[in-house]
Order: C-alpha cells, then structure tokens, then sequence
C-alpha cells in the first residue's frame, strides 16, 4: 500500500523597512542581532540550508539543505531582505527548489504566498486580486517557473480567495482539519459533516467553486502538526518520524499522505536545533521502505481527489473564532501580558480600512488620466518592485499609459503606484496578531500608513491624517493611553514634515 509524508514549513517575516529610507533600522528587541530578519535567519533559516545529522556518537554523518526534502513557501517580502542581506542562503534556498523538482517528479516543493500576508477574507476584491497576482509574479522571478501552489497568510480563507486563486492557475492550497465543513464521495453519496476537524486528512479533496471553477485542498494533520509546534517533538528526531509514521492506517485501503504545516521558524527560532530534528526525521524517512517523502505537487498528479469538500468561510489556523484575531478583541493573543485588552484592534483595522478607500478613490480619479487600465497597471507594478532600474520604470510606463507621458507626468503615475502599495503593506497581517497597538509589527504598519498619507498629500494636497488620527484614539493602548499617542511617539518622529495642504475632509 502506498504511503507518503510531507513536511510543509509557512517562512515568513512581515516588511521591516523604513517606508522613507527603505532599510530595515535597528531593533533593541532583536538583539544582539540587529534586527529580526537577521535574527531569526541565523537561528532557523540559514541552519535549515547546512543542517547536521549526528550518529549516536554525536559525530556529524552528513550535512543536508532541509529544503530539498520538505514542502516550503517563503514570505516575497522575506526574500527580497534576503537577496539583498544573505545571498547565500537565499541561493541554497532557490536552488533546494531545482533539487527537489527532481526529486519528486518534476514538481518543486516551493509554494508561492500572498505578497505581504494580508488576511485575505478581510481584503476587498481588487486587495485580493493583486496580492495573489503579486505573489505569483514574486515567485516567477525568484523560482523561474509558475508556483503549483499557493500558501494562504494564516490559512485564513473565504470561497472568493479560492476563486481568484483557481481563476490564475493555483492548483491547491492547504488549510487547517478544522477548516473543512463536508465532504463527499464524488459523482455520489451524501455529504457528511466534518467540521471540528474530523476530516481524514490523509487525502487530497476537490472544492468545487460557484463559478464552475475549482481547486485543490490538502487538509493537513492538526494532532502531529500541534506537537511539532507547542510540545517537546522536535527534541528528537528518531520520535518526530515515528509520530508521523503513526499517522497512517491500515485500515484505510488506499493510498495515503500523512503531511503537517507549521511556521517554518519551528525549526530553530522556536525551538533550538529544531533544524537537526527536522533533518534527522527526514534521514529517518528516506531509509524507511514501508513510505516515502513527497511534495503537495507530486502526491496530486499520482493521486487526484476522490472526494469534495466545502470550506467554513472566514476560518484560519490561528484564532478559534475564525478571523477575529485580525480586526476585534476576540480573547486571542500571544500570553505573554496577561490581564492587557486588545480592544484596539477594531478601530484599528476601521483606520486603515477607511484610509484604504480613500487612497483607492484617489489613484482611480488620479490613474486614469495617465495609465490606459489603472487596476491591471497596479496588478503589474509588482515588475517595478523587483527590478526599479530607469529601463524598466521607463519600459512599465510604455506599456501602461494611453499616452506619452511628460516626465512629470511619469513621476506623478510612480508616485500613484508607490502610495497603492504603501496603502496594501498597511495591511500585513502582523499588525493586528500581537498584544498592543504599541507593538513593532503594529507601529510598522502605521509608518506604511503615514508613507501613504505623505504621498496622498504631495499628489493632491489631501491631508487624511487628521482624520485618521482622530481614529486611532479610539483604540486603546495597554501602554500609551490611545493608537493616537502611540502614532504620535513612535510613527511621526521618522516622518518628514508635511506640507500645508487642505484637508480631504473639508
């Protein structure tokens, strides 16, 4: 009988870099790194690419790259840190890629991600489109080739995200057990009740969208993947195969892959030499007869669905209320200020929603007057973001405009392009997952806002920010009183100084 294992690793780190400076600036938290990104590729991302395997008497046998054996998706804002910052490792990472496609049949064990891991299920349409549209074109310029698969920022997921993934070629993606709702047999039976995360993950399920479209869902194993993250698994890595192994069953007679996913930081950020146990189950495994290591792509083409599923709307891996965490003070948070409110979420994502639609309403009035189609120009502005070269600035703006554009002109359509990825990065998920309004990842996505309000006023002389500081004082701050005062001390001291403007409110 067929047996497979797959081990999916979600990299990521949110965008840390200066809207104004563009570099990532020093963070006393990380040390004695001087940043997080620095940090964490030190203790987990780079080991992954050279780790060790010891004998029983702790002398290192082989050295393996993790990545060529494991299904993985790194964060796009992740690896452009990394190619400008460790070459190194972000080359062995590209290069795991090639390897594993021979690996496992042809198919990369890379997935693309949604470009700067906005929950998707709380993004308007146009977000949804181009983060999508943004991470695949990440992926092609990195990977040199169409990602099979597409990771989900939190695994959040709404039937209209499955759509424009099915609708620009995405094959599958992967979600939480408890994110399946029924399933059936196809072309017969009756649908039986899975939520609560009694589906069998052992297989690969078609979901069948209301367009006539549809994609594929691996549902991964909640039970192995919960003890690889929060319990004592990866101590080593002898016990780490044989609960995976456990994972199968003889009574189910057909083929089976038993996978999990975890944030790839398990191994060796959360928790040291995780890399070593990683590496070690993976040696394990392959000198295993009875099972073999596959990848999402590989498994699907042997072993397509037999079976479809509905989804649970709204649902995610990491908040038991489904996509709460991100916008309302739902009783979700990290445990480490016991007793602090996260009542600030809410007006915050009002904030950033409200600025979102006016900065939307200003670059459709604006764009048109340059750009022959202003939202398939913003899908493609992510060519510009990797290569910002004046031949290729000059060839986009060729491409895009319905006309010649004096240089003037030209700079008012980047600086347009610029203010809408702006306004996308201050949705990164991150903003809204830790304990207060004060936290680095929140103040980051408010210096994305107040880059995007600069560039709203230097285009039009609209001032939004009063408007959306006047917001910010209804969240409140476990720390500084209000979002207001936490804008005022850590966001307005590394801004430049607006210009005199009216205001777009009157």
């Amino acid at each position: 009988m067929e047996r497979y294992i797959c081990i999916h690793g979600h990299f990521y780190q949110p965008p840390r870099e200066n809207p104004w400076l563009g570099i990532v600036e020093q963070q006393e938290s990380a040390a004695p790194y001087h940043d997080w990104n620095e940090r964490i590729t030190a203790e987990c991302y780079a080991p992954n690419t050279a780790s060790p395997i010891l004998n029983g008497d702790q002398q290192v046998i082989q050295t393996v790259n993790n990545y060529t054996k494991i299904s993985f998706n790194f964060g796009p804002t992740l690896l452009s840190w990394m190619e400008r910052h460790r070459a190194d490792v972000y080359q062995a990472i590209l290069a795991a890629d090639q390897l594993s496609g021979e690996r496992f049949s042809g198919h990369g064990s890379a997935l693309a991600q949604v470009y700067n891991h906005m929950i998707m299920p709380l993004a308007n349409s146009r977000d949804k489109e181009t983060q999508a549209i943004w991470g695949i074109k990440d992926f092609q310029k990195r990977f040199a080739r169409f990602p099979e698969g597409m990771w989900l920022p939190e695994a959040a997921v709404d039937v209209e995200t499955l759509e424009i993934l099915a609708a620009l070629g995405i094959k599958f993606t992967i979600l939480a057990p408890y994110q399946a709702r029924r399933v059936k047999e196809m072309g017969h039976g009756e649908w039986r009740d899975v939520s609560g995360g009694r589906i069998d993950p052992t297989m690969a399920y078609l979901c069948c969208l209301p367009s006539g479209r549809s994609i594929n869902i691996f549902f991964y194993d909640g039970a192995i993947s919960r003890e690889v993250a929060f319990d004592d698994l990866l101590n080593n890595g002898e016990l780490f195969a044989k609960k995976l192994l456990s994972g199968f069953s003889d009574q189910r007679n057909r083929p089976q892959i038993v996978h999990i996913a975890t944030d790839g930081e398990t191994y060796g950020h959360y928790r040291r030499f995780g890399d070593m146990a990683l590496a070690y189950c993976l040696h394990s495994i392959d000198f295993n007869d009875s099972v073999r290591l596959t990848n999402y792509g590989e498994y699907l083409e042997n072993y397509p669905p037999s079976h479809t599923v509905e989804i649970i709307e709204n649902s995610s891996w990491s908040c038991a209320h489904g996509v709460e965490r991100w916008r309302d003070n739902c009783g979700c948070h990290t445990g480490m200020h016991p007793g602090w409110s996260q009542a600030w979420r809410r007006p915050l994502r009002k904030a950033m929603d409200w600025l979102r639609d006016q900065i939307d309403s200003i670059y459709d009035e604006e764009a048109a007057t340059y750009l022959s189609d202003p939202r398939e120009t913003r899908n493609n502005y992510i060519e510009v973001m990797l290569d910002p070269s004046s031949e290729r600035v000059e060839k986009f703006l060729e491409t895009h405009a319905h006309r010649k554009l004096a240089s003037k002109e030209r700079e008012r359509a980047i600086k347009l392009l610029e203010m809408e990825k702006n306004a996308m990065l201050i949705h990164t998920s991150c903003g809204w997952f830790f304990d207060d309004i004060s936290g680095i990842e929140t103040v980051q996505v408010m210096r994305y806002a107040a880059k995007t309000m600069e560039l709203a006023e230097e285009l039009g002389g609209i001032r939004l920010e009063p408007e959306y500081v006047r917001m910010l004082k209804a969240a409140p701050s476990n720390l500084h009183g209000n979002g207001a005062k936490t804008y005022e001390l850590l966001v307005k001291p590394r801004q430049k100084l607006p210009l005199p403007a009216k205001s777009r409110l009157g």
